[in-house]
């Protein structure tokens, strides 16, 4: 995937709310900072997802989680993280801090991914932490390259970046948020408790 990270991160981090369609390390995701929040809810109308139902947030690095209030892991989801990622494992976790409820629609968790792509990488040490949804309206199978993801969102999308055919699997979510372990959805990695 030949991309323009600069422009990537300009559209990102430009002041009306944009949107960004690419690949990710795993499935052609619908990109906005995390940080703003009428891009947040655009979002939210672009792709018709249920309102009251989180995105997944991508960081740079597990350091980011002090970002949005999350300092004291436990043990158990330290591990977790130790040993999956970067990579194709999602970790819910609980968010305390009322500033977030935004992104938390109604609920006490965030579920975080620290992807293990370069480019990807590259763009999230400048933006900051990223929602990253899948590119699909809800309800409809993901797109699986640029064409499909332009078909599903036409003009909504500030910049589509093609990365190409992408056969990815989803990544695999767990739920570190309280003391027993839950496999929200197996994906990409699997994980046996």
């Amino acid at each position: 995937m030949s991309v323009n990270i600069s422009e990537i991160v300009q559209t990102l981090k430009a002041d009306n709310n944009n949107i960004v369609c690419m690949p990710s390390d795993t499935v052609y995701g619908l990109f906005a900072c995390a940080f703003n929040r009428q891009a947040v809810e655009r979002l939210y109308e672009v792709k018709g997802r249920d309102e009251n139902k989180p995105f997944i947030i991508l960081l740079a690095s597990k350091e980011e989680l002090e970002k949005f209030g999350v300092t004291n892991l436990s043990e158990v989801a330290q591990k977790i993280l130790q040993t999956y990622t970067p990579g194709s494992v999602t970790f819910i976790v609980e968010v305390q801090s009322p500033e977030f409820e935004y992104l938390k629609r109604n609920g006490k968790t965030l579920a975080f991914r620290i992807p293990d792509d370069e480019t990807l990488q590259s763009i999230l040490k400048e933006t900051g932490p990223l929602v990253a949804p899948s590119a699909n309206p809800q309800g409809l199978a993901t797109a699986r390259n640029i064409e499909e993801a332009k078909a599903y969102f036409r003009e909504t999308v500030n910049l589509y970046v093609d990365g190409g055919d992408v056969k990815g699997e989803p990544s695999t979510i767990v739920d570190v948020s309280e003391e027993k372990l839950k496999i929200v959805r197996q994906g990409k990695i699997h994980i046996n408790l």
